[in-house]
């Protein structure tokens, strides 16, 4: 039940970011392997799909950027950013407050945000949503670094500089 929900949750983060109307009657099928799991499992395949859809060449609006924040109470109130495995899961009987989020940053578009545990107040929700969209920007930087330098390396290989070795430019 978790995966399926979670696979809604990629699959309307990704419409929100794809121009689809450039794809009318088209499917465009993203398939999401998670090898390991150590908490983030939603930000992780986000982020993951986000690159590979930019790699194949499908036009999106912005790079979609994920990252999950949380709160940990108990009088020690602390926003918490990227999220693993341990901090997800509950602590002495408390739920423990995960917040994922999504959104497209150079447009300023929250495109996800899924909390499930009570917050003490409305000052806290905000403080832990802006944490994780910062944790988002943070994120953007690498993806688009990463996403330069594939450029570069493919736009030398068409230049003839560099090779390919099973099927990875290098």
């Amino acid at each position: 039940r978790r995966l399926i929900e979670i696979s809604h949750l990629l699959k309307r983060a990704l419409e929100a970011t794809i121009l689809l109307q450039l794809y009318p009657k088209s499917r465009i099928q993203v398939q999401v392997v998670v090898l390991a799991d150590d908490g983030g499992r939603l930000c992780a395949a986000i982020n993951a799909a986000s690159v590979a859809l930019v790699d194949a060449g499908i036009p999106v609006k912005d790079i979609l950027c994920a990252c999950s924040a949380g709160y940990a109470g108990g009088g020690t109130d602390t926003t918490l950013v990227d999220l693993n495995r341990q901090e997800e899961s509950s602590h002495a009987g408390q739920n423990a407050v995960c917040l994922p989020c999504a959104m497209l940053p150079q447009r300023g578009t929250l495109v996800l945000s899924q909390c499930e545990a009570r917050l003490p107040d409305f000052v806290t929700m905000d403080r832990v949503l802006e944490a994780a969209m910062d944790g988002c920007r943070a994120v953007f930087d690498i993806l688009q670094a990463a996403i330069r330098e594939r450029a570069s390396v493919l736009l030398g290989m068409r230049d003839g500089h560099g090779t390919v070795v099973n099927s990875f430019a290098v």
